[in-house]
């Protein structure tokens, strides 16, 4: 017999517009389920029981006057979303995966936040992430360590871990997510969800410590298509003072509308090697980019096979900027000796980099930008999508990327295991991870697309068709 968490998120909030469900119903369940398994996996910092009761009491209320007067909810409307711990949410616990912050509690809520709000979202608590988010794994020294469900010996990436675990292991139907160099992707991956990286300035960063770069972004994770596309809607939109805004849906569309469209014939490129030179490719990854090239072939797209050459400089600008990014994070003074290995030799390196280094490190990740959408993806003439592998190696054991001792060598390690994914963040593009692939040990390993700027629909369109040809939803892992 089918459980709550079975139930996809838009099956879920039509089931609470219908009174078939109430949101104290949902929100009970996930609660029970947190308290039972979060311990295997990881997946929360922390939990906020008082605050998801209340505002699910609220929906309730919300959803009966809806039903008797007749008026329509928004799709999410009492559904359970966790929001990762990077962002804040006024009132609540705010570490960023670091002990230096571990008593920290937000005065303000995220622009995402209240967008959650506004759709009526219950908030379960907030999802694990590693120190300040800069590591590829979620291990930290406030929580234990995110582990993908379906293989509790192996992490969840980073560094959305936390978010991918609570999805993949059913403690919420769908999370918020955060990505500056594949932090949703990889996670998706390594749990078998789908992702979205959406387009820079598609989702507001602000209003506080908001990325200078370009680089991050807000984004979903979830078991469906359809209901990351269900979440993008919600956290899609410019705010005042926004650096960027990336072009909105045409007046009366939707992500979700994309979801039920089909995405016409395209052309896709089929990226066979890592763009970073001298890292190999495990044989289930790249396995699972080509059965994919002839899935979409079958499906009647056209798919050329394509090598980008190794851009060492563009790996270079990326680290610088990274670096910088980590020392911008308000640390207390009280707070410096308890920051991780990486998190110190990172904010070090950055400290020393020059006005006139971190300049030429945008521009050149600007001018990657350019080069992708004029000579890879113009309009007409070039390729509407770009599929490689998410990650260049299957999900790793817990510990294995994460060295306290050597953390330039972490780095080094990180950029081997995730080599795809960063160029999307230096171009501000569009990708997601899809995940059409399980090893013969019933391991997840993901597949990812890239678009034109701008154009989240072509890929949710695109991903949508992938998913009803192989379906994936049905499959559950060893926590369910």
């Amino acid at each position: 017999m089918a459980q709550l968490h079975d139930l996809t998120a838009l099956e879920q909030g039509e089931a609470v517009r219908t009174g078939r469900v109430s949101p104290v119903e949902l929100t009970e369940h996930y609660l029970e389920r947190i308290g039972r398994l979060d311990a295997t996996v990881g997946a929360f910092i922390t939990v906020t029981p008082d605050v998801a009761r209340k505002q699910a009491a609220d929906a309730e209320s919300t959803a009966s006057a809806a039903r008797r007067e007749g008026r329509e909810l928004p799709p999410l409307h009492g559904v359970p979303v966790p929001v990762k711990d990077l962002s804040q949410v006024a009132g609540v616990r705010w570490t960023m995966g670091s002990a230096a912050m571990a008593g920290h509690v937000a005065t303000v809520d995220d622009h995402v936040v209240t967008k959650l709000r506004d759709a009526g979202t219950i908030l379960l608590g907030k999802t694990n992430t590693p120190e300040f988010g800069l590591p590829a794994h979620t291990e930290n020294a406030v929580a234990p360590p995110a582990r993908t469900p379906w293989d509790l010996g192996r992490s969840a990436g980073g560094s959305s871990g936390g978010a991918a675990a609570a999805v993949a292991a059913g403690l919420a139907p769908l999370a918020h997510a955060s990505d500056g160099g594949g932090s949703i992707r990889i996670p998706a991956s390594v749990c078998g969800l789908f992702g979205i990286k959406p387009s820079r300035g598609r989702v507001s960063p602000g209003p506080v410590l908001d990325d200078v770069t370009g680089l991050v972004t807000s984004g979903p994770l979830a078991r469906t298509v359809a209901d990351a596309a269900a979440l993008l809607d919600v956290l899609a939109g410019p705010m005042p003072g926004d650096p960027y805004a990336a072009p909105a849906l045409p007046p009366g569309e939707t992500f979700t509308g994309h979801a039920r469209r089909a995405p016409g014939r395209l052309r896709v490129a089929h990226i066979t090697e890592a763009p970073i030179p001298g890292v190999e490719l495990h044989p289930e990854c790249r396995r699972a980019a080509a059965e994919t090239a002839e899935l979409l072939r079958e499906l009647g797209h056209e798919v050329e096979e394509l090598t980008i050459p190794g851009d060492e400089a563009l790996g270079r600008a990326f680290t610088t900027v990274w670096e910088v990014l980590s020392t911008l994070v308000p640390v207390p003074p009280s707070g410096s000796e308890h920051l991780l290995p990486l998190t110190r030799h990172l904010r070090e390196r950055g400290a020393r980099v020059t006005g006139t280094e971190f300049a030429a490190a945008l521009y050149r990740m600007r001018g990657t930008g350019r080069l992708v959408a004029g000579a890879l993806q113009a309009p007409g003439t070039g390729y509407d999508v770009l599929l490689s592998p998410t990650l260049a190696q299957l999900p790793l054991p817990v510990g294995s990327l994460r060295n306290d001792d050597d953390p330039e060598g972490e780095f080094a390690a990180m950029a081997g295991f995730t080599p795809f994914t960063p160029l999307y963040n230096a171009t501000g593009q569009p990708a997601v991870s899809v995940p059409l692939h399980w090893t013969p040990e019933g391991l997840p390993v993901g597949v990812m697309l890239g678009g034109r700027y701008g154009d989240e629909a072509t890929l949710i369109s695109l991903s949508a068709q992938l998913e009803e040809a192989r379906p994936w939803a049905g499959r559950r892992p060893a926590v369910w």
